[in-house]
């Protein structure tokens, strides 16, 4: 088993056994949960910075809108990360290594979801989601699909919810640099396309009254090119509007240059206002 297969079992036992345990202890029916009747939603950022012996600087930022109704499911999300740092380059005119403050992570995401509900817990859902990476394994990927979501378990700590469909993605791999004549070449390659499969994990844990867990797994697998994300975050409430979030995001794309990872990490720690 790699890798990938191996933190996405994982993530995939985590998602279904705990939400269970907690069942066990809270009764309630999800059929119960009420409504939460309009929009609410969280901006998040943390930034970092370090001078001396190194000199970095690390930007995060999130803002996310959701809704849920008798009838409706809706999500909507902004991302971003930008990092630069010392890096080590090979001057072109003189051969030897120098140290440079450069740009070293630099990528974007927004993505919706807008679901109608037959019932208080099956519902169709139409999905998009586009992601701008200048250092991954692709330079941009849209997908746009449709699915089928069913809320499994609902109740005022437990929410497990999971859809599943197809989409279709285009996608530009990276460019890839070669030296020709002693001379750097970029080459960029044609620009991809195909249709995937979609699935969606997402679980809630609210295991105390202010301190919350939650992971969301996301696939999207297709012949010639295979995505999976994790996100998982801790987060503890301050005041009714003001949290602190410890995330932790798994990415991995099938598709690695090559002299490249196939799988990102990141690591954050952020200021959360909920509105």
């Amino acid at each position: 088993m790699t890798c990938p297969q191996r933190w996405l079992a994982l993530a995939a036992c985590i998602l279904l056994a705990l939400p269970l345990t907690t069942m066990a202890q809270d009764t309630s029916s999800p059929d119960d949960a009420s409504d939460t009747g309009g929009w609410h939603g969280s901006g998040e950022f943390g930034f970092a910075m370090t001078r001396g012996n190194s000199h970095t600087e690390n930007l995060n930022a999130k803002l996310s809108l959701k809704q849920e109704t008798a009838r409706w499911k809706n999500s909507f999300y902004l991302t971003g990360l930008r990092s630069k740092g010392d890096v080590t380059v090979v001057d072109a005119d003189t051969g030897e290594s120098i140290t440079q403050f450069s740009t070293t992570a630099n990528r974007f995401e927004l993505g919706a979801s807008v679901g109608y509900k037959f019932d208080p817990r099956s519902y169709v859902v139409t999905a998009l989601r586009y992601d701008h990476d200048d250092f991954g394994s692709n330079r941009w990927q849209g997908i746009l699909s449709v699915g089928y979501g069913y809320i499994l378990l609902k109740n005022k700590r437990t929410e497990l919810s999971f859809e599943i469909g197809p989409g279709y993605k285009r996608y530009q791999p990276a460019y890839i640099t070669e030296v020709v004549n002693g001379q750097e070449v970029t080459y960029k390659p044609p620009v991809e396309h195909e249709v995937v499969g979609r699935g969606l994990i997402s679980w809630k844990w609210q295991f105390t009254a202010n301190t919350k867990l939650e992971d969301t797994l996301l696939v999207e697998a297709g012949s010639k090119n295979k995505y999976y994300q994790n996100d998982l975050g801790l987060s503890v409430s301050m005041t009714k509007k003001l949290a602190l979030k410890l995330g932790y995001q798994v990415r991995y794309n099938s598709n690695a240059p090559i002299g490249t990872k196939s799988t990102d990490q990141l690591y954050t720690t952020n200021l959360v206002y909920n509105f």
